[in-house]
């Protein structure tokens, strides 16, 4: 889902609600003013369950939209208070949104280097190994040369089958997402920040967490959830008492929650705002790294392949050699 266009749509169908138009209209009106995708279709048949009289629960229920936005909005609904709800909900998506683009943008680099890295070297091997093969038809060539050359490819051709399952195979991609620096801050501060929305709309600890273990499946994130919402569930309510280590939560984040004191919402709430500081910092680190590095290992492998040429070249000249003497 664009996160950027939902926040949109909600921040919108906040101001309207508040001007006193029915959701029903709100929906039509905003469905008919988005471009064609998944999420207009999304609208566009939330509506018609409205307009036939679906409770909004039931209608929400039906839609492909995120677990923790309809929690959210029904509880809007519920305490007569949905553009508010929806106002929060616009932000959280917006700063969501925020963050994670640069992360993608992030990956832009690595990615394009190697499929250029992988493309080069590909040709570069045909081209030695057939210049190889017919330059030296009646010269002995160590086959330990031709193979040099081939490593290169192999090497980048095992890296992109790693990044392409980290984007692609969910367990890998959540594992990974809470391992990598940048990364983990991220998911630390989308963590936090929806624990601290759904506790300020009246969710219960208990279920705030048991929600987010949902969200989280099936990254490490989601186990440490279980042992957290075990704690609440058997009278540990309060962060202070939440002393054990719980990764892949650093001691810092369990610290920052414990800030709050009675208010579990503004703890995690500080924690989301200090971990969305570290977060960009990193970012920025890593871009600023990302280029000369990705540049570095490009050269590399083009010199891993050019060695094994020269070394070919000095064969030839060493038999040039000895047949003019």
């Amino acid at each position: 889902m664009n996160y950027d266009e939902f926040a949109f749509f909600n921040q919108q169908l906040a101001s309207m609600l508040r001007d006193g138009i029915p959701l029903e209209g709100a929906l039509r009106q905003l469905a008919a003013g988005m471009r064609s995708g998944p999420l207009r279709e999304e609208i566009h048949r939330l509506e018609m369950d409205l307009e036939q009289g679906t409770p909004l629960k039931e209608a929400l229920g039906r839609r492909n939209l995120p677990e923790f936005y309809q929690r959210l909005v029904n509880i809007g609904a519920q305490t007569n208070d949905l553009p508010g709800v929806l106002t929060l909900l616009a932000d959280h998506y917006h700063r969501a949104n925020a963050l994670w683009t640069r992360l993608k943008g992030l990956m832009v680099y690595p990615l394009i280097v190697l499929t250029v890295s992988l493309a080069l070297t590909l040709v570069l091997s045909l081209v030695f190994s057939h210049f190889l093969a017919h330059f030296f038809d009646r010269a002995t060539v160590p086959s330990t040369l031709i193979a040099a050359m081939w490593v290169p490819p192999v090497v980048i051709a095992i890296l992109a089958l790693l990044a392409l399952a980290g984007l692609t195979v969910p367990r890998f991609r959540a594992r990974l997402r809470w391992r990598l620096p940048a990364f983990r801050e991220a998911s630390l501060v989308q963590l936090a920040s929806g624990v601290a929305l759904m506790l300020r709309t009246g969710t219960p600890l208990a279920e705030a967490l048991a929600l987010a273990q949902t969200m989280e499946e099936p990254s490490p994130a989601a186990e440490a959830l279980t042992r957290l919402r075990a704690a609440v569930e058997s009278g540990l309510g309060k962060p202070s008492q939440w002393t054990t280590p719980n990764p892949p939560f650093p001691p810092l984040f369990s610290w920052l929650v414990q800030q709050g004191g009675e208010d579990v919402a503004d703890g995690f709430q500080k924690a989301a705002d200090i971990f969305r500081t570290r977060a960009s910092y990193r970012i920025e680190l890593a871009l600023y790294g990302a280029l000369p590095i990705s540049i570095l290992f490009l050269g590399q492998m083009i010199l891993w392949q050019v060695a094994p040429m020269m070394r070919a070249m000095g064969i030839l000249m060493n038999m040039l050699g000895d047949t003019g003497s």
